[in-house]
């Protein structure tokens, strides 16, 4: 998508409006902005990086940006792992860090109002000392922003029994592609007035509007954790544990696996003494607090055994439990050490997650390829990562390659293309194959209404229409 006037004109207003700090057109400041975490998802360069303090500052650009028909591309931290927050050519890069205030916490509405820089694991911070908990957290909770926890509907560790970003959100405050500044949702527990429109944005991805502020309901804080791991020599027994603690109506809240080459990717890492010989791992908590916890955990132990568990640990000691859990959350940095990563992001039924794991070991052993999955076990949200050169053509071919036998074998089981990470750059193709035509034709008469010119986030969540081409087209003869 082409800038329709140069740079300099466009510029010049944004520095104007915003001040030079806060326009950023040298390459070398600008490339590092270029993509996100999915370092394979395609990304282009910007032509400006700009870094708001406010909304009036975002509602100048997206003025300015209107005016001279100019692509704006959203961003928080980077942390994304689909590509949602790549740079497109010539665009804007609108980088929200800067706007990271708690602006409120009221303990007797439990609930916060948060720029959208505001990283997740300052806001638990933030409402910790009035006993209060924001309970979604992604793996990067502690560099992530809300801001993108929203545009993507991030989940977490504690999804099973605390749910997603979209549970939490009672209101937003949104800029729209003309500039005009749109307040949706409330600060009440019921509300039903007009549509839900904050949860419209909610996973939009940047394709509809900057989020600028959020009201976001809060929790008690848990209780001392109580924590279990286990370990399976096959997904069999792996899989009927999570049926049955689905059926047995336990709710612990978290409850995650890794599989072998996570466990031993891990250990080479940590040093952590892991069972290299495991088939699979699961780690769980409870946070229901005291009594109440450990009768929960041992429960869970106790389904873990039946199903013939090679080793099952509890502890209440939370140091122990953080160790644990660190293990679980470094799966990632330690798959990174075997190459590079293309890391997917399936939701399958939970029944299905045995099957899901196995088709993984399928996958790459006819790809010839090392996948490493680990995952939400709790709500069926599985991470396949697959490690490879991307410099060996090969290699880099039989790796995509693999990363589509994946989402075919979720869609297959059931599942959805992604569960937490979004569609992104990297899952645009997929998108129709799951919801339908009828729904991708809701989808893009929704973007048409709320950005008609087609400039928010160009290619994310879906390819441009024939008519977002044409639009653009026009905009280029003003």
């Amino acid at each position: 998508m082409a800038v329709t006037t140069a740079p300099a004109a466009w510029v010049t207003e944004l520095r104007d409006a915003l001040g030079a700090d806060s326009v950023l057109t040298d390459p070398d400041v600008t490339a590092s902005y270029a993509r996100d975490q999915a370092m394979l998802a395609p990304a282009g360069t910007p032509a400006a990086v700009v870094l708001p303090r406010s909304t009036a500052d975002v509602v100048a650009v997206m003025q300015v940006a209107t005016r001279h028909g100019v692509p704006v591309v959203p961003r928080g931290a980077g942390s994304g792992l689909a590509g949602a927050s790549n740079a497109v050519d010539g665009a804007i890069t609108l980088v929200m860090t800067r706007m990271d205030a708690v602006l409120e916490v009221s303990p007797e509405d439990r609930l916060a109002v948060v720029q959208p820089g505001v990283v997740n694991k300052a806001l638990r911070d933030a409402v910790a000392g009035a006993g209060l908990f924001y309970p979604p957290d992604p793996s990067s909770y502690d560099w992530c922003t809300i801001g993108g926890n929203l545009s993507t509907n991030s989940g977490g560790l504690c999804c099973v029994k605390y749910g997603v970003t979209t549970d939490y959100v009672l209101g937003l405050e949104v800029v729209l592609a003309d500039g005009r500044v749109l307040r949706t949702g409330r600060r009440t527990v019921k509300g039903v007035a007009g549509y839900d429109l904050a949860r419209l944005f909610v996973g939009s991805e940047g394709t509809l509007g900057v989020i600028t502020e959020a009201t976001v309901a809060l929790r008690p804080a848990p209780q001392r954790p109580v924590t279990l791991a286990a370990t399976f020599a096959t997904t069999a027994q792996t899989g009927q544990v999570v049926e049955r603690v689905v059926t047995s109506g336990l709710v612990p809240s978290l409850l995650e696996v890794m599989d072998n080459t996570c466990i031993c990717a891990v250990d080479d890492l940590l040093k952590a003494d892991l069972d290299r010989t495991a088939h699979a791992l699961l780690v769980a908590q409870s946070d229901a607090g005291g009594e109440a916890a450990a009768a929960e955990i041992e429960a869970l132990a106790e389904l873990c055994r039946e199903a013939g568990a090679d080793f099952v640990h509890t502890t209440d000691d939370p140091a122990e439990g953080d160790l644990l859990l660190a293990a679980r959350r470094m799966a990632l940095p330690a798959l990174e050490q075997l190459g590079s990563t293309l890391i997917d992001d399936v939701a399958v039924p939970r029944s299905r997650i045995a099957a899901f794991l196995d088709g993984c070991d399928e996958i790459a052993a006819s790809r010839r390829l090392t996948i490493g999955v680990v995952g939400h076990a709790g709500d069926g949200n599985m991470h396949p990562t697959i490690c490879f050169d991307p410099t060996d053509p090969d290699l880099r071919e039989r790796a995509f390659a693999a990363f589509d036998d994946i989402l075919e074998l979720g869609l297959g089981l059931g599942g959805t293309i992604t569960g937490e990470h979004g569609v992104g750059s990297i899952k645009v193709d997929w998108l129709e194959r799951e919801i339908g035509p009828v729904a991708l034709d809701v989808h893009r008469a929704i973007k048409d209404a709320l950005d008609p010119d087609g400039l928010l986030n160009p290619g994310k969540v879906f390819r441009a229409s024939v008519a977002d081409l044409a639009a653009v087209s026009t905009l280029s003869g003003r």
